[in-house]
């Protein structure tokens, strides 16, 4: 008798259709997608550290250049902006143009203090976290903009005045009082800026007018908590 052709190279089914021969086949092609399975996921831990490297340089990027959040840490916005609340600044913003009065800025400390030298690990840690909103820079105000360079500031009986006309300041809590003073002539290419709760702020009433340069960016959103959101 003749031997079957499947039978001399080792087969052991000639029928496709036969039960034994499905059987090895499916698992022939399970232990194929096991081992795609088990390629991609040691693929995807080799991998991993390059993907955070790339998420970390993006986040400071963005920090650096676009938009940064901007975490809240004393009263001296009241009520527009409360403790912890985070907002969006954009870096963007002045790109085109200039500070106008009644919005919020973010700027550089104009009182000039330094802290200690930080280490790299140190400063990559702090501007990822900056970058973020856990962390504000120690280094960096909030407040509104009252006067830009020119305007002729100053406050009368809780009111403030800018070029003789009253300001209408909605934003200003009900138990907020702004003590006299001025008037003061805002330099060109510079700020008068002032936060919302006046009796809780150190601002260009203290410290002066700010250089427009110093300005870091606009907060236009309150990002954090929801229930917080809104426009400024």
């Amino acid at each position: 008798m003749t031997t079957p052709p499947d039978v001399e190279q080792g087969t052991f089914a000639t029928d496709p259709y036969d039960p034994t021969h499905r059987s090895l086949r499916a698992l022939r092609e399970g232990a194929a997608k096991d081992n795609e399975v088990g390629r991609a996921a040691r693929s995807f831990w080799r991998e991993l550290p390059v993907l955070v490297l790339i998420a970390l340089v993006l986040a400071v990027g963005i920090k650096t250049f676009v938009v940064q959040a901007f975490f809240i840490p004393s009263g001296s916005m009241l009520e527009t902006l409360q403790i912890d609340d985070r907002v969006l600044v954009s870096k963007l913003s002045y790109v085109w143009g200039e500070p106008q009065r009644g919005q919020v800025i973010v700027f550089d400390d104009p009182r000039g203090e330094v802290g200690e030298p930080e280490s790299v690990p140190s400063r990559l840690w702090r501007n990822l976290a900056e970058s973020i909103g856990i962390r504000t820079p120690q280094s960096e105000f909030i407040k509104r903009v009252i006067a830009v360079g020119g305007d002729t500031v100053e406050a009368r009986n809780g009111i403030v005045f800018v070029n003789g006309e009253a300001t209408e300041e909605p934003y200003l809590p009900s138990y907020a009082s702004t003590f006299d003073f001025g008037p003061r002539t805002v330099p060109e290419g510079e700020l008068f800026v002032m936060g919302d709760n006046r009796d809780d702020s150190v601002d260009s009433r203290s410290f002066g007018t700010i250089p427009i340069g110093d300005v870091v960016g606009r907060a236009f959103i309150i990002m954090w908590p929801p229930s917080h959101w809104a426009g400024l």
